[in-house]
């Protein structure tokens, strides 16, 4: 798989390139609550394609924009963490599978894949294929699990929010350890796909979709940091969760300390040679071939973002930074594993010096390339094409149907040859730091940017 962040191997190196590890299962149709994240009209994305370049324009990067945590309640709320735990608390003690108020809505979890279903849309069977969660009631939960592995209690449970309007709370949980519901759900046309799947299989310009993948992506990210942490790193004592999943604490109780779910920052740049109109792209060999991408790095303890930006380029390229300037940031829960949850932060970088040295240890390369090299790598690299197919993909495992494709053949030119070059895709935040340069304007020496619609930079 393709469109991902180039990081380097010291760095956030398991995103450079998608997994395409599905499980796949088998027939029939379970009536299943799944979200409706967006009830009020918000403005959607939009794809723009110019003459020479494109440029995808989105209000918040993928995984961000999360529809069910956009405020935090009041612990007197109902819909907040704690009465809602409280309600559920009473709920599982009850065994009562009556509906209540707020409504609970579970989504279950296999090995980091959140468990999904995929409709085509009302044009017949030619309809356009789009996948969504697949959201249990909790009374739909307790009868999956109840002849399980999987002990569902208060503490099997994590709160991700709510939506007021809807009434709704909602939960993820972990079934890995069930090792019955593949074939339960299979056999319902619901499967457990890859995120980094359906990152690429996500519709960009469908603000329901990327609500649902940003859900998605949040819940993985605790269910995997609570997978990673359970046991106190201070004593080595087993963690207890604590209000309603949202954070830990040591149970020896002479240690007791709390622990918070774990976000690495790392920072990616785009560096930028002023004077000549070129950017700085590099490839790492784990990387498909044709990909260009960013550099990026963590960032180490004691240093700021632009001293990590700078430490970083030096390192990798041996390229000196001067000026450094901020452009949008990505939370990022696809990341290696034991790392549940990266937040990409995107600079410019505007190069002192020009000798490229590369180290190999860290790069397959690092090449200058001219604007309109870079304008029509995006000009050629039909992501929209590969959007499709893996929806397609996503459509034919949760209906049993296995069909391998090559998604390398998704980014060529029109007359069928192969682009020489492409670079991460729309929901990536190294797409969006690249295209942003590549649509700027230059006068007399100074950047401004393009007066074009569909520039990416100015919605985010």
């Amino acid at each position: 798989m393709f469109f991902l962040l180039s990081l380097s191997s010291t760095s956030a190196a398991g995103a450079a390139i998608a997994a395409s590890n599905f499980i796949s299962l088998s027939k029939k149709s379970l009536s299943l609550h799944y979200l409706s994240l967006i009830k009020t009209a918000r403005k959607p994305y939009s794809c723009s394609q110019f003459s020479t370049t494109m440029s995808i324009n989105l209000n918040s990067h993928a995984f961000a924009g999360n529809p069910i945590r956009l405020k935090t309640p009041k612990s007197s709320d109902p819909f907040s963490p704690t009465s809602a735990f409280q309600t559920l608390k009473t709920l599982l003690l009850s065994h009562t599978h009556e509906p209540s108020s707020p409504d609970f809505k579970v989504l279950p979890f296999r090995k980091g894949r959140p468990l999904v279903g995929s409709v085509c849309d009302a044009s017949g069977s030619g309809g356009k294929p789009s996948w969504h969660l697949g959201w249990l009631s909790l009374g739909e939960c307790r009868a999956f699990l109840e002849n399980s592995e999987v002990n569902l209690n208060e503490d099997s449970l994590v709160y991700l929010g709510f939506t007021a309007e809807d009434d709704d709370v909602y939960w993820a949980i972990d079934v890995s350890e069930a090792t019955g519901l593949v074939s339960e759900f299979g056999a319902r046309q619901f499967c457990f796909v890859e995120l980094r799947t359906l990152m690429v299989a996500t519709d960009w310009i469908d603000a329901k979709a990327m609500g649902e993948l940003a859900v998605a992506g949040h819940a993985r990210a605790l269910l995997e940091w609570h997978t990673s942490s359970r046991f106190c790193g201070y004593c080595g004592a087993k963690t207890v969760p604590m209000d309603a999943g949202r954070r830990k604490s040591c149970s020896n109780e002479l240690c007791k300390r709390r622990v918070y779910p774990r976000v690495d920052p790392v920072v990616i740049m785009l560096v930028i040679d002023k004077e000549n109109d070129r950017a700085l792209l590099s490839r790492q060999s784990r990387f498909v071939p044709r990909m260009w991408s960013c550099l990026a790095g963590f960032i180490e303890p004691g240093e700021s973002l632009e001293e990590a930006v700078r430490r970083e380029t030096w390192e990798e390229a041996g390229i000196e930074v001067g000026e450094v300037v901020y452009h949008s940031s990505q939370p990022w829960p696809v990341g290696p594993s034991g790392i549940p949850c990266q937040l990409m932060v995107g600079f410019f970088a505007y190069a002192k010096s020009l000798e490229i040295n590369v180290d190999k240890e860290e790069l397959e390369d690092a090449k200058w390339h001219s604007r309109e090299d870079v304008k029509k790598a995006l000009t050629f690299a039909e992501y929209k094409k590969a959007q499709r197919t893996a929806a397609d993909r996503v459509d034919q495992i949760c209906k049993g149907v296995e069909k391998g494709q090559n998604l390398s053949a998704d980014f060529s030119v029109e007359s069928g040859e192969l682009a020489s070059m492409f670079i991460p895709g729309p929901f990536a935040i190294a797409h969006h730091l690249i295209s942003s340069w590549a649509n700027q304007v230059v006068v007399n020496g100074a950047e401004t940017h393009s007066k074009q619609p569909g520039s990416s930079l100015s919605s985010l």
